[in-house]
């Protein structure tokens, strides 16, 4: 499978802004640049992005403003950010807001090439298995419609299939990527929605760190970094869903490897 898509790089300095468009254009991207958050906004508000790269400190709208915006506006936009003072808290917090990656300048060309690929590569991949997921459920939908008569009304109801995935009373709108427990509404951030999703998708099995940040962030990390982002999104996770996160039942903790998702 191809990868391909439309890349916003967002960055005050022109010869980076210059320089990463080449590098992801010679990639085969489709690159559009614009030199400060204003300008990348209402760039987003005109063209369909698939991810987007941006400075963390800017003049005017910082990286932490703009991303904030796009994960209101444009919650399923991936948003990579860099900076070249590294500060934990900046990074920390920027995954806490729903950036999907953080990187270090200076760039290296290959890191962003790649980076590019696995994540674009994981949203088609995710979206093809969400087409093939509601195909198999509309499948089975009408068997059973058709065992029981019921043709009419599975007609009407097969629609929805593509759009709610449920597990137990958990249940989650994949368009408006929100999550209801019975009657309760939970609003998560964007990158934890993924990962939760992620661990209902291969519930009740076990996922390892490595494959939750993969499925859920579009890139391969080490066992050690893997680790410790999957903490804080189950941490963040545990903190909106579970009625007392020191003790969970629905996130359970598999010692050394990495977390599942138990739903009655």
């Amino acid at each position: 499978m191809k990868t391909s898509g439309h890349v916003l790089i967002i960055d005050d300095e022109p010869a980076l802004r210059k320089t990463l468009a080449r590098v992801l254009q010679q990639a085969g991207f489709e690159v559009t640049t614009a030199e400060n958050g204003e300008q990348g906004i209402s760039f987003l508000e005109n063209t369909n992005f698939d991810l987007a790269y941006m400075d963390l400190r800017m003049p005017g709208l910082s990286g932490l403003d703009v991303l904030n915006i796009i994960h209101t506006k444009y919650p399923n936009l991936p948003v990579i950010l860099f900076t070249a003072q590294p500060d934990l808290n900046s990074a920390v917090e920027a995954l806490r807001r729903g950036a999907t990656d953080y990187l270090l300048k200076p760039l290296r060309p290959e890191i962003i090439i790649e980076r590019t690929k696995s994540i674009l590569a994981s949203q088609q991949k995710e979206k093809r298995k969400r087409e093939i997921t509601a195909q198999i459920e509309e499948l089975q939908t009408e068997l059973k419609g058709l065992e029981s008569g019921e043709s009419q009304e599975v007609k009407q109801t097969t629609p929805l299939s593509d759009r709610f995935l449920k597990r137990g009373n958990l249940v989650f709108d994949l368009h408006a990527r929100r999550l209801n427990i019975g009657e309760r509404a939970i609003i998560l951030p964007p990158t934890s929605f993924d990962y939760l999703l992620v661990l209902a998708r291969h519930s009740p099995n076990a996922v390892d760190y490595q494959t939750l940040v993969a499925e859920a962030q579009g890139y391969q990390a080490d066992a050690r970094e893997a680790q410790e982002l999957t903490k804080w999104h189950i941490h963040q996770l545990r903190q909106a869903i579970e009625q007392d996160a020191h003790s969970p039942q629905f996130l359970i903790n598999v010692r050394g490897t990495g977390y599942r998702l138990l739903v009655d």
